[in-house]
This record gives C-alpha cells, structure tokens and sequence, in this order.
C-alpha cells in the first residue's frame, strides 16, 4: 500500500533518471524505425488534413510519471470540440464494475472522424508521442499515461501504477487490454514496474504488433466474426488476460 503518493502538479516534480538500457533502447529504436515511420506519420496526417477541419494534432493533458503532468500528444481521430462528459461518465463506470474495459466507441462513437476508428485500432494514433518519448516523459513501454480526473479516482495502491514512466505499449495491452478489468488493468501496470527489464521491454514490442492486428480485425469484423475467423482467432490467443492475484 502507498499512503504519500504525490497529487497532479501544475509544477513538474523531480524525476529520477531512466535506467541506462531503457533510454538507450527507447531512442535506438526510434532512430532504426524512424526511415519507416516518418513518412507514414506524414501520410497520416495529409489524410486527415482531408477529412476533417482543424488541426492533426489532438493534445492534451496527461499524469505521468510520480503524478507529474504533461503534455500528450495524438493524431486526432475525433471532430474538433468533441464532447468528454460522456467518456468520464464510462470511465467512472468502469474504474467501480468487474466489467471488461471496452472503449466508448466500441459500438460506433459519431464524433469519430472519418477513418478515426481505423486509426485508433491500429494504434497508429499513437504515433506523435514518440515526441513525448524523445523527451523523455514517455518510453515505448509503460503503462498508458492517464487522465487527470482518472487518476484523481484513484486508491492510492492504485497510483502505484503512474511509478513507472509511461508507455506507448506495456503489459496490459499485450495481456488482454479491453477484455480486462480496471483493476486487472492496474495490477498488471503495477507487475510490468516491479518487473521490468530490457528483455521484458523486447518482449512486449514484438508482441505489440500481432495484438494491434487482431484489434484492426476484429474493429472491421466486429468480435462474433472475428472470433469465427482463423487468423484473427490466432492473434486473439496471444492477448489473453494474464492471471493476476487479488
């Protein structure tokens, strides 16, 4: 149990430097996958530029590492002022139930933009926060950094989880993710910072890539038909929950 775990500060906290290995894997890949990723990140965001007004970028503010707050940053893959009542009042919901965390616009969400459920089933929303992780707020693997009013939710065994610097990929996405619960979900964040490793760092990198294919999948067949297909069965086998004790 954490008792004196630090609230969101406008003022950035003292943060303790990143192992050597982390830092120095999380800017090797960067610079390796750059000569592929730059250019579909430019592609991107020319697609979006046309299907939807307004800026690429979608911002906003996010608890960190310690409580500490900073600056996401996404391709936006909803209309402009989009309304956010409705997402604190599902995730109150689900941060209280032992229900799986399926995402609001599981079922269709009418302020996604045009090929925004594309985008953000393949993860590839999440790109621009290579930015964050170049600036060393982020790594490429971490528990997902959450929202203000989320973490002001949270028990404090809970906080436990933003102890660890956040991540554009981490445990809980490659052990089930949105067929698990809230407090699955936590747990697993917590287990990837007492365990974490430069082999464990690898392992759910490469592992990444088939969960996000079985997501495309399943958001183009919808769960009953995936499950139903060979393919996307296989990818589902590999995010399965992972045990976790209470």
């Amino acid at each position: 149990m954490v008792s004196d775990m630090p609230t969101p500060h406008k003022t950035r906290k003292k943060i303790s430097p990143l192992p050597l290995w982390k830092r120095a894997l999380d800017l090797g890949c960067i610079v390796l996958s750059a000569p592929l990723v730059f250019p579909l990140m430019c592609l991107i965001s020319g697609f979006i530029w046309l299907v939807s007004p307004g800026p690429i970028l979608f911002r906003q503010k996010r608890i960190g590492y310690a409580g500490n707050t900073f600056t996401i940053f996404k391709f936006r893959s909803m209309h402009v002022a989009a309304e956010t009542a409705g997402h604190q009042e599902h995730l109150k919901q689900l941060m209280h139930s032992q229900g799986p965390m399926v995402k609001l616009d599981a079922k269709g969400d009418q302020r996604v933009i045009p090929g925004g459920k594309w985008l953000r089933a393949s993860g590839l929303d999440e790109l621009p926060q290579l930015i964050n992780v170049v600036c060393g707020e982020m790594s490429l693997v971490g528990p997902r950094p959450c929202i203000p009013y989320e973490y002001e939710n949270y028990l404090d065994w809970q906080k436990t989880r933003c102890m660890s610097l956040p991540g554009l990929t981490g445990l809980w996405q490659v052990s089930g993710k949105n067929k698990t619960t809230f407090e699955e979900m936590i747990q697993l964040d917590i287990k990837y910072g007492q365990t974490k490793s430069f082999w464990l760092d690898c392992w759910i990198m490469l592992k990444t890539g088939p969960v996000l294919l079985g997501q495309v999948i399943e958001s183009r067949l919808g769960p009953a038909a995936a499950r139903s297909n060979p393919m996307a069965a296989d990818l589902s086998s590999l995010s399965k929950p992972t045990p976790t004790k209470h």
